[in-house]
């Protein structure tokens, strides 16, 4: 038995709507089960999620749009200085250059602000606002960013000037007091698709502006549309579609860099090339620096310049990496000693000097491994405040919750997975304590249980390249158009390793009814030592193509695996039992030792798993059920063995067999054996065992044990009497069977126990303990029915 790390849900499809898209749209099964577990049952919406027009929805839709657009055109035409005001994230830097370049393209007198993470925070802030007005700026342009800036707002009209809003995040019960805002969440908004990113609303912006579609922005708008994690559907999805293509043949001399830099095959640039390379580049600048850096990288003509721009911001991306991990090793220190899961069901965790550029991420990394919704702070007890950000888990809605506690609050916002907050040092135990109530009437037990949600259940028979190659239809994968994940359930192993330079990756080829599958899993490789190649094996994943010296195959990018069944190791022939640390998972571990005097054969720390049996009642008292049982050494019968596990279902059972000795490469004398013997001792007469039995063992060609063995088989019968080692015939002793002596009978039980045992294949001692353990639990079934 193996525990997935997760809970596998997968979704049920509804055969009757498959079987209608497999023939309207000649597809198939794998794709078709697909588009309906994603909402897309009829064949209209599948067709055109596949197939269909690319139109994007009139910019004029969202409210406000027009009057945005005549201020901005009579600042154009007036001259007059426009400040486009961003975020410091993918999707700020995206959206300020998409402005930018929209706005310059149309002859405007435009420039650009992000503000500091550090010394400014998130979003407006009236310092800047201020500056903004000394410096001559009528018309300020937030991107990304606005939506609750009610002071700022405020603040701007006090000093003339001009304030459009555009912004994706959730909107607070009060708006800004603006001259436009342009945000499709709003609550009278009638546009059709509310789930724009920041970068999305700038490019609605600059589709008014220009009167129709900006095409050479969309290489722009799919980094944050990307990177910000909204849905891939609708516009979202034609925005990443188009940007895609159009990345793999930017001319754009600063993304040229960053792909030359990192490595990227620009034909193979994909969703997956934004998430991994492209955004956490320029996130890292906003999380270390000031992100003007990486505005300046898109918008920059000069190769020299972006060249030196792409190399600061990747030593800047190896810094945050090493500043994440070190945080996130302090946090999990802190979590363990201060607020365990087990009483915290939200973690709000913080420290001085930790930087508040980082903490996302560090937040995301204690989800991952407490899946507990969590907050990391940087505490600065000169300001007495602490900044941080927060991700959640499905079931508690960040912002909702967080709206509760809006008076210890004084600035935070974000979605209802993800948020970002300010608040003074003294109330950290209080927002602990608020949002810990709250997911105590939210979150049930299971809720924290981690979830993998599976597409479908396939078949390796349904698993070709025609069926991956037609996968492909459903790119870009992100949000609500996740990369498919399947489960392959109970199949057979062909071959599994270890494999990379530290053998921490996992290689496996499974088959079914003849179908074989190649299984890569990054990061599993310890997992092979928890799984018997005898067993059938389950895996979740996403299938891909493997293409290599020209090859094209199918795999499976394994995620997670379970065994279902329980599974025998077989180690038996291992001469130092000190073995077991290396090969036997602590967890729930049970050392089984038949011997006492093996015992010292033990490690010391192996002791409190260990547990000697020496009886029937022993035997049968014995807690095995999901244990991971170790058979130290040899039993001294298979009763014992049995009572061991009847009525229980073990996990695992490590098969040591451990034996100083053994008796089944010894002769084990036959009746012509013993006639011999008699014979002999009948002609020769009494007769000195210790001076003469090795010479007649010789003679023989037996052992010395054997002569030994006989000898104490025919005292226990009376045939013979022995007294320091002479041994002499019993003229009157009466005819009896050699299954009469008990040295006989445990001879020929220990023969047999060890030919079953130790000497048996790998599949016959996985029989043995199967039938043993199927019959027990039969047994209890049978009973708890009777009762």
């Amino acid at each position: 038995m193996l525990k997935s790390k997760t809970r596998w849900i997968v979704r049920r499809s509804d055969d009757h709507l498959v079987k209608q898209l497999e023939n309207e749209l000649k597809i198939t099964p794998l794709v078709a089960s697909l588009l309906v577990n994603r909402g897309l049952d009829t064949v209209e919406s599948a067709r055109y999620f596949l197939f269909g027009k690319e139109e994007f929805h009139d910019p004029f839709l969202l409210k406000g749009m027009d009057i945005a657009v005549n201020r901005i055109r009579d600042a154009i035409e007036k001259q007059e200085p426009i400040l486009i005001f961003g975020d410091y994230d993918a999707d700020g830097v995206s959206s300020t250059s998409v402005l930018m370049m929209t706005l310059r393209d149309l002859g405007a007198n435009v420039q650009f602000y992000i503000p500091n993470r550090f010394t400014e925070g998130y979003g407006p802030n009236e310092r800047a606002f201020r500056h903004a007005a000394e410096s001559g700026i009528n018309l300020i342009i937030t991107v990304d960013t606005g939506i609750s800036a009610v002071h700022e707002a405020s603040i701007a009209k006090e000093l003339g000037m001009d304030l459009i809003i555009t912004d994706h995040h959730e909107p607070g019960p009060v708006l800004p007091e603006a001259l436009a805002i342009i945000h499709p969440k709003l609550p009278d908004s009638i546009y059709p698709f509310r789930e724009l990113a920041g970068v999305g609303v700038a490019f609605k912006l600059a589709h008014a502006l220009y009167g129709e579609v900006p095409e050479h922005l969309f290489e722009i708008a799919v980094i944050g549309t990307i990177a910000d994690l909204v849905s891939l559907t609708d516009e979202n999805r034609l925005i990443a579609k188009k940007g895609l293509e159009k990345l793999k043949v930017t001319k754009n001399v600063g993304l040229k860099a960053i792909f030359k830099l990192a490595g990227v095959d620009p034909s193979a640039i994909n969703e997956e090339t934004i998430g991994f390379t492209l955004a956490p580049r320029i996130n890292a600048v906003g999380r270390l620096e000031d992100a003007d850096m990486a505005v300046q990288l898109i918008l920059t003509d000069d190769p020299e310049e972006a060249q030196q721009l792409a190399i600061e911001m990747d030593a800047l991306n190896k810094t945050r990496q090493s500043i994440v991990n070190e945080i996130t090793a302090e946090a999990i220190e802190i979590v363990e000693k201060n607020y365990p899961v087990d009483t915290n069901k939200v973690l709000v965790i913080g420290k001085e000097g930790w930087n508040a550029g980082v903490v996302g991420i560090v937040a995301s990394r204690l989800v991952d491994r407490y899946y507990r919704p969590t907050i990391i702070l940087s505490f600065d007890s000169e300001k007495g405040i602490a900044k941080g950000s927060a991700r959640s888990i499905e079931g508690f809605d960040l912002f909702k919750n967080l709206s509760t506690c809006r008076e210890i609050l004084p600035h935070f916002g974000g979605h209802p997975m993800a948020a970002g907050m300010t608040l003074d040092l003294e109330n950290v135990a209080d927002l602990r304590e608020r949002l810990n109530s709250l997911a105590q009437e939210q979150l049930s037990d299971e809720h924290l249980i981690p979830v993998t949600y599976l597409d479908e259940k396939v078949r390796l028979e349904d698993v070709h390249l025609s069926s991956l190659d037609e996968m492909n239809l459903l790119s870009p994968f992100g949000m609500d158009n996740p990369k498919p994940k399947v489960l392959i359930n109970n199949v057979d192993i062909a071959s599994m390793r270890k494999i990379g330079s530290e053998q921490n990756h996992l290689k496996v080829l499974v088959n079914e009814d003849g179908s074989n599958l190649d299984g890569i899993g990054f990061g599993l490789g310890a997992l092979v030592d928890q799984i018997s190649p005898a067993s059938k094996i389950s895996l979740i994943g996403e299938l891909s193509i493997n293409e290599w010296n020209n090859i094209r195959k199918p795999q499976i990018f394994i995620h997670d695996l379970a065994v279902e069944s329980w599974q025998l190791f077989d180690y038996r022939g291992q001469k130092r039992i000190n073995h077991i640390a290396q090969t036997v998972p602590s967890e729930n571990r049970k050392l089984i030792v038949f011997n006492k005097e093996h015992l010292d054969k033990i490690n010391a720390s192996f002791l409190p798993d260990t547990t000697f049996i020496h009886t029937k009642e022993e035997a049968e008292a014995f807690d095995g059920h999901h244990a991971n049982i170790v058979l130290v050494d040899f039993p001294p019968s298979k009763e014992i063995l049995s009572d061991l596990f009847k009525g229980k279902q073990p996990a695992r059972i490590y098969a040591y067999f451990y034996k100083e000795s053994s008796d089944f490469f010894s002769t084990v004398p036959t009746r012509d054996h013993f006639k011999w013997f008699y014979g002999y001792l009948l002609k020769k007469g009494p007769l000195d065992i210790n001076r003469h039995g090795d010479v007649i063992a010789k003679h023989r060609g037996w052992s010395q044990e054997t002569i030994i063995f006989m000898s104490k088989v025919f005292s226990e019968l009376d045939f013979v009497t022995i007294n320091n080692g002479f041994i002499t015939l019993n003229n009157q002793a009466q005819k009896r069977e050699l299954t009469d002596s008990r040295t006989y009978q445990i001879k020929q039980k220990q023969y047999a126990l060890e030919k079953d045992l130790l000497f048996s294949s790998f599949q016959e001692l996985k029989n043995w303990f199967d039938q043993m353990i199927h019959e027990s639990v039969e047994t209890e079934e049978a009973i708890k029915e009777w009762i």
